[in-house]
Parts: C-alpha cells; sequence; structure tokens
C-alpha cells in the first residue's frame, strides 16, 4: 500500500476531480461515510450515543458534517462544533454544513475562549478541525479546543489526521489531537507512522473514497506501507507432502564468548518461523554450551582462535563447504570483533553465491571493508540499526537520522542489496528506489536480542520461500522474506506486550511468539 505525503495526495485528488471527472462533493460524501462506519464500530451500538463532532472552516469539516449525518441517521445524537461562522464555509464543505441544517442537527459556532463548552459530554469526539494540509502551529482559542479535546477522556476519533500533526512529518510544533483511532482518505499518509505522529494517530483506518488505481500510480510514488493482506501473501503455504527438507535449511554463522545468546535466538527464531532444518556454525570452545541451550538446532563446531571463543580465520574452508549444506545462511549475530574473525567475514562474504542475511558483528566486520559489499555476487539481506549504517555508509547517525528514507534507500542503491533500517518505525529499501514502512511493533521491542530474532525470521521464511516457490524472482524473494520478516517481528513485540507490558519485554517473549504471529497473519 502506497504511502503518501500532502502534495500527493492534493495531486491524486485533483486528477480525480479534474482529469476523471468525479465530483469533489461524492469523494467528501464517500470519506464522511467510510469515517461514520469507522466511528460506528468504536460506538458499538450508536443508538442513542452522544457524538460530539469538532469541524473547522476547510474540507475537513465539511468531512465532519458528513460523519454526523450519517451517524445520526443510525440513531446516534450528535452535536457540532464549528470553529467558524456558517458563512465562512464555501464549496463542498459550506453543501454539506447546509444539509446538515437542513436535519436540524444542532450547529454551535465557537469563535473565541469563552465559547468553549466547559465540559464536552459524549460518548465519542470526531475531530474534523485541520486535515493533511495543515502545517505550523495551531494557537488561540484553537489551543484551548484540542487541550479540551485531550482532557476529555473521552475516546477520540481523527478525520484524515489528528489535528496539529504534520502529515510529512509526523512531527508537531504546538498542540495535536490524540486519537484513538483515525480515519484517513484514499491512502495512509508519512505521518500516520513516523513518531511522534504515530503515537497521535492510533490505530489507523484506510477509507476507500474512490480514486481509481492508475491515477495513484501515474505518481510514482516510491514509499510504501507493509500491509497484513500483503504480507499474508508473500508467507509461502507448506504442501500436504512437505518434509523438512523441502522447507529449507539454514547455515547460520554466529557466537562468541559472551554473546552466545545472540547466535541461540538467531537460530531458534528460525526454526520458529518455519525453515525446516538449522544448523549453527559456532566456535569450537562454545560448542558444549550451544549444544545445552538448543535441541532442535544442529551445530558444528569451527576453528577456535586459541580457545578463546572467536572463529578463526584458518576455518574459512570449513564454513565454505558447511555453507554447501543450506540453501541460505545467516551471518553475524553475536560473532565479537576479534580481529581474525573480522578478516574471515570480509574473505567468506566476499566469494559468497547463496542468499544471506548479514546483521550485527558480521555488519561490523563489513564496515571496516565495506567494498567487500560491492565485490559479493550473492543476493544480500542487511539489517542495521541506525549506528551500524552510520559505520557502514561513513555518514554521521545526526545526517542519517534527518532524512533515514534517503538514506536507507541511497545505501540500498549502491551496494544492490536489501536494507533493513531497523528502527521506531523499520525502514526497508531495496535497490530499484522502492522503501517501506513497518506498521506493526513497540517501545518494548527495545532490548538486547530483539535484532536477533529478526535475524532468524528473516532468514527462516527466506529458507522456506526459495525451497517452496523455486524458480521465482530472486531479487522479489530477498525483498519479500525481509518485509514479511519485518513485519512479523513487529507483531511478536506487540503479542508479547499484550502479556508481558513493555517494560519486562525480553527478546525471547518475541521469539516465543512467533509461531502465534504467523498465525495471526496467515489467518487473518
Amino acid at each position: 500500500m502506497k504511502l503518501v505525503t500532502s502534495s500527493q495526495m492534493r495531486n491524486i485528488d485533483k486528477k480525480t476531480i479534474e482529469g476523471i471527472g468525479i465530483p469533489g462533493l461524492e469523494l467528501m460524501e464517500k470519506a464522511g461515510k467510510g469515517t461514520a462506519q469507522v466511528a460506528k464500530r468504536m460506538l458499538g451500538e450508536p443508538d442513542g450515543r452522544a457524538v460530539a463532532i469538532f469541524c473547522g472552516r476547510g474540507n475537513n469539516g465539511g468531512d465532519g458534517f458528513v460523519v454526523g449525518r450519517y451517524l445520526s441517521q443510525w440513531g446516534a445524537q450528535v452535536q457540532f462544533f464549528l470553529t467558524a461562522k456558517r458563512t465562512d464555509l464555501k464549496g463542498d464543505a459550506k453543501t454539506n454544513l447546509e444539509k446538515a441544517v437542513d436535519l436540524d442537527l444542532p450547529i454551535m459556532e465557537i469563535m473565541n475562549e469563552e465559547e468553549i463548552p466547559s465540559q464536552i459530554k459524549a460518548d465519542l469526539v470526531v475531530d474534523a478541525l485541520f486535515g493533511t494540509g495543515f502545517t505550523g502551529e495551531i494557537k488561540g482559542y484553537m489551543k484551548d479546543i484540542i487541550d479540551k479535546i485531550n482532557s476529555s477522556g473521552i475516546p477520540v476519533l481523527s478525520v484524515d489526521i489528528p489535528s496539529g500533526l504534520h502529515a510529512d512529518t509526523g512531527q508537531h510544533t504546538g498542540p495535536c489531537v490524540r486519537a484513538d483511532r483515525t480515519a484517513t482518505m484514499a491512502l495512509p499518509k508519512i505521518g500516520h507512522f513516523v513518531f511522534p505522529g504515530k503515537a497521535m494517530s492510533g490505530k489507523v483506518s484506510v477509507v476507500d473514497i474512490g480514486v481509481p488505481e492508475h491515477v495513484v500510480e501515474e505518481e510514482n510514488i516510491t514509499l510504501n506501507l507493509i500491509a497484513k493482506e500483503e504480507v499474508r501473501e508473500m508467507i509461502p503455504q507448506r504442501p500436504g507432502d512437505a518434509y523438512k527438507g523441502t522447507c529449507g535449511r539454514v547455515v547460520l554463522i554466529a557466537g562468541s564468548t559472551g554473546l552466545t545468546g545472540a547466535a541461540v535466538l538467531a537460530s531458534l527464531s528460525c526454526l520458529r518461523a518455519g525453515a525446516g532444518m538449522a544448523i549453527l556454525g559456532t566456535p569450537k570452545t562454545l560448542d558444549p554450551i550451544m549444544e545445552m541451550k538448543m535441541t532442535e538446532v544442529m551445530t558444528h563446531p569451527l576453528p577456535d582462535v586459541r580457545k578463546k571463543g572467536a572463529l578463526a580465520l584458518r576455518g574459512l574452508g570449513e564454513i565454505r563447504e558447511l555453507l554447501k549444506w543450506g540453501d541460505c545462511c545467516a551471518i553475524g549475530p553475536g560473532l565479537g570483533q576479534h580481529f581474525e574473525t573480522i578478516e574471515l567475514v570480509q574473505r567468506l562474504v566476499s566469494k559468497l553465491k547463496m542468499p544471506t542475511v548479514i546483521d550485527a558483528d558480521g555488519l561490523n566486520a563489513l564496515a571496516k571493508n565495506v567494498s567487500v559489499i560491492k565485490e559479493c555476487e550473492a543476493p544480500l539481506i542487511l539489517t542495521p540499526h541506525i549506528g551500524e549504517l552510520s559505520r557502514l555508509s561513513g555518514i554521521p547517525i545526526s545526517d542519517i537520522d534527518k532524512d533515514k528514507r534517503k538514506h536507507a534507500s541511497d545505501f540500498a542503491e549502491e551496494y544492490n542489496c536489501v536494507l533493513v533500517l531497523k528502527g521506531a518505525p523499520t525502514l526497508i529499501s531495496e535497490p530499484g528506489g522502492q522503501t517501506y514502512v513497518n506498521p506493526t511493533g513497540n517501545a518494548g521491542m527495545a532490548t538486547a536480542g530483539s535484532g536477533d530474532v529478526l535475524t532468524g525470521i528473516i532468514v527462516g521464511l527466506l529458507a522456506q520461500m526459495l525451497m517452496l516457490e523455486k524458480g521465482g524472482d530472486i531479487k522479489q524473494i530477498m525483498l519479500d522474506s525481509s518485509l514479511s520478516g519485518v513485519y512479523i517481528h513487529g507483531l511478536t513485540g506487540d503479542l508479547a506486550r499484550e502479556e508481558k507490558g513493555e517494560m519486562g519485554l525480553i527478546a525471547g517473549d518475541m521469539m516465543d511468539k512467533t509461531p502465534a504471529a504467523l498465525l495471526k497473519t496467515v489467518s487473518g
């Protein structure tokens, strides 16, 4: 699903109205009706329920009048609060105001602080004050209205975007409505999924207002939202006669002294995501520990640096032989940064042929000689956080943070890889210029080992896609495994939060929720 800026949405609306000939009044009617249906779900049974609708003078306010009209038809007791004179409204907004007047629905004009009701008495507040074109800062009595809405304790539904939120950045420079849900028109906006906008928007529902698909395509939008329905289609379905070999074999090169947990989390998460078989290549000194920690994952002891629990360079040939067993591999979780291990990773990656996921210390090793990535002929998925991307690209963290989307996209294109930039939200960029935003996940996932679980989930899905979709486009498989892996990973965190809360959530909780996340996604 495409994710748009306010200007892109304006272009789409203009082409739909002027180019296709769909009247703006018709689009507003569909927008308001769709939003009213979201409100109806929030209310449960609208009959007899009180709804306070705050309308501005623009088209967002016009949508609000349509919302109220439908809710009134369904039995709700609607009260409009208009933050302008009735004579100030123009065009389609004015038309829908007049329809509300004709139905004798109560409309109170609020033009100053004294006219703001001392208490909002309602079961639901609908925020239709400012739309996606808003920029700047809300001041004066409008600020007091938003403060009143936020302090009311009443569930809030915002029309298109919470009033005060900047649609393109997810930022707000002044007061902003804190919505429980947002009903947005035609396509989600960037600000809905970038913090603090994600927190202010609540759950986002997209309302179909009848914009033709080709009009959206003509806008050449390169930012996308990962949708559950799309992930469901990506996850491969096992045939009835499947066996472990047909579900994919994964080789993981991971672990060092003090970091065995990273290797274990990645390896077990790989199987939890559905891979048929997994083998962990790890320093010989640590093999007994890995054998004790894992039952279902096989281990392969590899040459050690003088029993220090770090992979030795002399093990390069043995690792290359081990890789022949697998369909894909993951390199990096908990490898450590011994100089021999770093050189080992660089030499290994430079000659790789098989689809590979590289994370953590695998990325840190490549950052010391980033040209290795260009030498590599294998399809690659790199999963850095912002600090690791800074080390790989040589660009300061502060600069990347100002435009994560650009830097992720630039790196994916330059190094011909899928780049998973972990964060809130996580971004996935591919060499063709498309970037995807993940809607799942929460702050409880900011815990040690979370990235190792992600690596395991991605490579586990990758293994299945490679085996169950033989003959498929390898570039698409690499992208699909990344998109679905990131989505499922975030969902494991959301499911774990329901039981553990955010503060007590640990990576093992996410790993344990992987089957439930997969089931929730594929079953709808």
